[in-house]
């Protein structure tokens, strides 16, 4: 695989995580270092979509841990059910935030945040880690941008 992905860039939203599904699947067939494919999952996706943060966060100790991303400086070190990530991880469901400071219990780690994404990475119906992509305009995901970004996510691999 080049180190080049392609999306044409007078798609919509839709047909660009659609041209990403099979890239980053190639991409990670030839790669099984899970650290490597995180960050070359956040970059892409920070790239093609121009978020303002993007990145995932991995269960160790009984908390989450700052992983690979793309963005500004991040919070490092987050409790379970805590924020939209904890919570995240403690339902085992993606979190689709339009507004962050509605959000009971919203860990800013950066004021500029209005809106977020969360989706857990699963294996074996146990959360491992969780994609986390925040950004600076309210209500900027949708349903759209969930089932794709939870494909997405479950083609990362994952080894025991």
């Amino acid at each position: 695989m080049s180190e080049n992905i392609v999306v044409p860039s007078d798609s919509g939203k839709t047909e660009k995580y659609e041209a990403l599904a099979p890239q980053l699947e190639a991409l990670f067939s030839g790669e099984t270092d899970l650290i490597a494919n995180l960050a070359n999952m956040a970059a892409i996706l920070k790239e093609v979509f121009g978020f303002f943060w993007v990145g995932f966060y991995l269960v160790k100790n009984e908390q989450l841990v700052l992983g690979p991303f793309q963005g500004p400086l991040a919070c490092t070190r987050i409790g379970y059910g805590k924020g939209v990530c904890g919570k995240a991880w403690e339902t085992k469901q993606t979190q689709l935030i339009p507004d962050v400071e509605a959000f009971p219990g919203h860990i800013a780690c950066s004021a500029a945040s209005r809106s977020e994404i969360v989706v857990p990475l699963l294996k074996s119906g146990k959360v491992m880690g969780v994609l986390d992509i925040d950004s600076d305009k309210l209500a900027d995901f949708d349903q759209i941008d969930q089932t794709q970004l939870e494909k997405l996510v479950s083609l990362i691999p994952v080894e025991d």
